[in-house]
């Protein structure tokens, strides 16, 4: 939260693109330093509903993407990017309130190290130390579907709804608004889904069961884009919860390790995504970027080389 205080104050005062360089810098390190240990500490809170407590967690930094796109057009294209500054207030509040979660860690740090010890790895020693590798790079494979298609409409869609439909900058910052809010959403019911149907099913529904939208959505009229990206938005945004938890549960004892990887995983392919996209688009058009990712979904297709750790575990507490 320093970093990021640090960041949102340099960018309101940035009068150079390599200052403001560094000020998203800033942010971006924030954030990552952030995230993995933030995950660890909702899977020490979760007692036994994991997917919620992930889902719960995350979707605090989704309310908080969707709701930048509607602040940017209220307030810093009407008013100036300086009133950027007052967001830096949201950081401050966050470091006091950090600092009792930081108290209640430290006097509960014990909850993953014994779960570490627990029947959690009962249940995964039927599992080859092999299969568990090729969970982890399907696992990994995912995410990269997931986020370069992410990366397309939070760096983009704005252009897109510019470019194809002609509207104006803050109606096109509501549309993306719209979407991000479909991310919190989505988020916000992958991880309970997950606790009660199975995370396996809700990564196979949430990556695969997306393709036809994206497959529509460079086809489709401007209402259609945005009942569409709605759908997208939710959909594919229930799988991180699922994924992270079950890679939790897949190699029990390393909470820690398996958020650093995976949120750095993500955020990297976001990153290398709206660079790639962007360049992309550059030499053709952003119809085209829409048109090709549209296809990312169906990489969901390996999610059925996933073991089932959770018909393990079963089969391990009744024997």
């Amino acid at each position: 939260m320093g970093f990021t205080l640090c960041g949102l104050v340099l960018l309101s005062i940035a009068g150079s693109f390599s200052i403001l360089l560094l000020s998203v810098g800033l942010v971006g390190v924030g954030s990552s330093v952030f995230h993995p240990e933030s995950s660890r500490v909702a899977h020490m809170a979760a007692g036994g509903r994991r997917g919620l407590a992930q889902s719960l967690f995350q979707v605090g930094g989704n309310a908080g993407s969707s709701l930048g796109p509607l602040l940017a057009a209220l307030i810093i294209t009407t008013r100036g990017r300086f009133h950027a500054i007052w967001f830096s207030l949201v950081a401050l509040a966050a470091i006091l309130l950090l600092s009792r979660v930081g108290k209640w860690y430290k006097e509960n740090n014990f909850r993953v190290e014994r779960r570490g010890r627990s029947s959690d790895i009962e249940g995964i020693q039927r599992i080859s130390s092999k299969r568990v590798i090729l969970a982890v790079g399907i696992l990994l494979l995912l995410i990269f579907s997931k986020y370069f298609y992410l990366a397309s409409m939070s760096s983009y869609f704005t252009f897109y709804l510019i470019e194809k439909f002609k509207v104006p900058v803050q109606n096109a910052q509501l549309h993306l608004f719209l979407f991000q809010f479909a991310v919190a959403a989505g988020t916000l019911l992958g991880g309970p889904i997950g606790d009660r149907v199975g995370r396996k099913y809700v990564i196979w529904v949430s990556i695969l069961g997306v393709a036809p939208f994206t497959l529509l959505l460079p086809h489709a009229n401007l209402l259609w884009t945005t009942i569409l990206s709605i759908f997208i938005g939710v959909i594919l945004s229930s799988a991180f919860s699922a994924i992270l938890v079950y890679a939790q549960e897949l190699i029990p004892g390393k909470v820690g390790t398996i958020s650093g990887l995976f949120f750095g995983f993500a955020f990297g392919m976001g990153a290398i995504g709206s660079a790639v996209l962007g360049k992309l688009a550059d030499h053709t058009s952003i119809t085209y970027v829409y048109r090709l990712c549209a296809f990312l979904p169906l990489i969901g297709l390996i999610t059925g080389f996933l073991p089932n750790i959770e018909g393990n575990r079963r089969v391990s507490g009744s024997a």
